[in-house]
């Protein structure tokens, strides 16, 4: 079957624990997907957890909840302060889970043994909608500000918080992701541009992309290339720090496929979903080769706004508009 001029490889789909395959053909693709417990919910973001699990945002339902991929069983975690709109998430080398407030203006650690969750409000109140967040590898926690325009470094050892305003006015600092060497690149999404935060001073690098490029969700692989989603003209790009330079590629789907969730795999594989399609997609990007493979996403998705990769290379999804999560990997 084609499809953009790509074909659809065999799809494997798991759905609730029943299995179906399509056409026979190589490479194959595993999805397994659970409705999360309260509808409605808008599943937004997901994490991987040390222990394996499949953290997830219930944005519109002010919950977190944990999938066990090896039972299917989901708990929900109700957030103490109403309508705290969770939106990204990320767990700590403990197993603590921390996660952004995007309606309430602060940043959240839920412990899951006890179920104590602490609060670290914003410093400035224009501040009011702390979006995505990442670890580095010491342990400092950076996040973006959408809609008030800035980035922030939280320090989980003193909880201070500390802000820098996006240079550029209106930018609307989105998806965010840091390199190996402990460096946060975040994406310019009301602009087409992407931030390098300093680790150390804070200052903020910003570089051009293509005219009309909105750049949405980033990912970082091994060599520190960034790719990046362009949501608003179909394309998947990517930026060489060093040199400045941006190589664009349009994504299968064209230019309206709104390419959204984007994650890297430990085999230096890059993929992300096509959002603007129904189903949605998730696409697969072989940097060596430089060839896009396709598949739909059995539910249909529902916009898969964040992807992330386990450390055996399953990625795991929030699907928001069909209150489900899943597990996708390809089948060796």
């Amino acid at each position: 079957m084609k499809i953009f001029d790509r074909w659809f490889p065999t799809l494997l789909v798991v759905l609730a624990g029943s299995w179906t395959l399509s056409d026979a053909a190589e490479p194959r693709l595993e999805i397994r997907e659970w409705a999360v417990p309260t509808p409605n919910s808008r599943p937004h973001d997901p994490a991987v957890a040390p222990d394996g699990s499949l953290w997830y945002t219930g944005q519109l339902s002010n919950t977190l909840g944990r999938l066990d991929p090896a039972t299917g069983a989901i708990k929900e975690f109700p957030l103490r302060e109403p309508d705290s709109g969770p939106h990204g998430l990320v767990a700590d080398r403990e197993g603590n889970i921390w996660y952004t407030a995007n309606f309430a203006g602060y940043i959240g650690r839920l412990d899951p043994r006890s179920g104590e969750n602490t609060k670290y409000r914003m410093p400035d109140p224009k501040a009011r909608d702390p979006h995505s967040l990442v670890f580095d590898q010491g342990g400092t926690l950076w996040f973006t500000v959408q809609g008030s325009n800035f980035v922030g470094r939280l320090d989980v050892k003193t909880g201070t918080v500390t802000l820098r305003a996006s240079p550029t006015p209106n930018s609307r600092p989105y998806g965010i992701a840091v390199n190996s060497h402990g460096v946060p690149f975040f994406c310019e999404f009301g602009t087409n541009k992407i931030g390098r935060i300093d680790p150390r001073t804070m200052a903020i690098t910003e570089y051009v992309l293509p005219a009309g490029a909105r750049p949405r969700r980033l990912a970082i692989t091994a060599d520190d290339r960034v790719y990046y989603t362009d949501f608003a003209r179909g394309y998947l790009g990517r930026l060489e720090p060093k040199s400045g330079h941006v190589e664009e590629w349009p994504s299968p789907g064209g230019p309206t496929s709104a390419p959204y969730g984007i994650a890297t795999t430990p085999d230096g594989l890059v993929w992300y979903s096509e959002s603007g399609l129904a189903p949605n997609t998730l696409v697969r990007f072989d940097p060596h080769t430089q060839r896009f493979t396709t598949w739909p996403i059995p539910s249909g998705g529902g916009v898969v706004r964040h992807m992330v990769a386990t450390p055996d290379g399953k990625l795991y999804l929030a699907e928001s508009g069909v209150n489900k999560v899943g597990i996708a990997g390809v089948r060796r």
